[in-house]
């Protein structure tokens, strides 16, 4: 990184490593979601949270000067993709982790319920519309995984998708996830960074989080009837979620299954993550050619001369 980074910026990366790495997944072969816990803070009590935090304020100083690279290089892009279940702080952690990037060099697509046009196209198609441009920072609240989670939990999601019955088979779920491996290895194969982010907050904490907007007048509109249904389907969804983490965790797009239940900690360690990521690909500034700089020194110079 050369003199990029001060020494203690260059401390913070490497410390990054320490927070993200026992949350990664880089092959899903043995992966099982029970083996999280969602009120992981490693070695940190509550007592540290004003460190935690200190760390993440310089994260994301730090972030924005990775972005700034990225940008000026303009060869890589970085996908972010965050699922979870309810209530489980996927806007928030986007919302402070992200806060000091430059917006020019971030783009945040969230995915609803797809629409008719969406329906009468592949169900990769809405979201290769938004992938991020090179030299930019995509992400996606909610993506493509979507296919193999809410609309495997709902049957009658799949079936209104007008999808030829004979592609309708048993192998379906194998099917998208060997797509889905494949797809994100040719956006690997392309300078398209993939990491995903799985943030796992435990049912009881759920709740808490449910009656805390119920309660809170403030809070009232992130509440929806629709929530507690599917909170219903609970089990369901946790077997969803390992299946597809164990059958599309690579070394190319990892996941990051990320404690959930202390949204400090879940903060930091998305941070850790994003900041390994970039380190990874060795950013720089362009360099100046000789022609280039014997043109800035005439500028500068018919500039004095002014």
């Amino acid at each position: 990184m050369g003199k990029i980074f001060s020494n203690e910026q260059q401390e913070l990366i490497k410390r990054a490593r320490d927070f993200s790495t026992p949350f990664c997944i880089n092959d899903g072969e043995k992966f099982k979601l029970k083996d999280g816990d969602p009120g992981n803070t490693l070695h940190f009590s509550k007592k540290h949270k004003p460190q935690a935090l200190e760390a993440l304020d310089n994260g994301v100083e730090l972030l924005a000067q990775f972005q700034d690279l990225l940008y000026a290089q303009d060869r890589w892009a970085l996908l972010l993709i965050f699922q979870a279940m309810d209530a489980a702080g996927k806007d928030g952690t986007i919302k402070h982790v992200m806060s000091g990037v430059n917006p020019q060099g971030c783009q945040v697509s969230s995915f609803k319920a797809p629409s008719a046009v969406d329906l009468d196209h592949d169900y990769l198609w809405r979201s290769n519309q938004m992938l991020p441009e090179r030299g930019r920072i995509g992400i996606f609240n909610r993506s493509y995984y979507e296919e193999t989670l809410v609309v495997r939990v709902h049957p009658e999601i799949l079936a209104k998708q007008t999808l030829p019955k004979d592609l309708l088979g048993k192998d379906i779920w194998e099917d998208r996830f060997h797509d889905i491996r494949n797809y994100e290895r040719y956006l690997t194969n392309n300078g398209i960074v993939v990491r995903k982010f799985f943030l796992h907050v435990s049912k009881d904490e759920q709740k808490k989080r449910f009656l805390e907007r119920l309660e809170n007048p403030e809070k009232n509109w992130k509440f929806s009837a629709n929530d507690i249904r599917e909170r219903g389907y609970w089990d369901d969804y946790m077997k969803a979620y390992e299946d597809t983490i164990r059958n599309t965790a690579t070394k190319q797009a990892p996941w990051y299954v990320v404690p959930a239940d202390n949204k400090w900690f879940t903060r930091v360690v998305v941070g850790a993550a994003i900041i390994e990521a970039l380190d990874s690909l060795g950013l720089h500034y362009p360099e100046v050619s000789k022609e280039a700089r014997q043109e800035l020194a005439q500028a500068r110079q018919d500039l004095l001369n002014e």
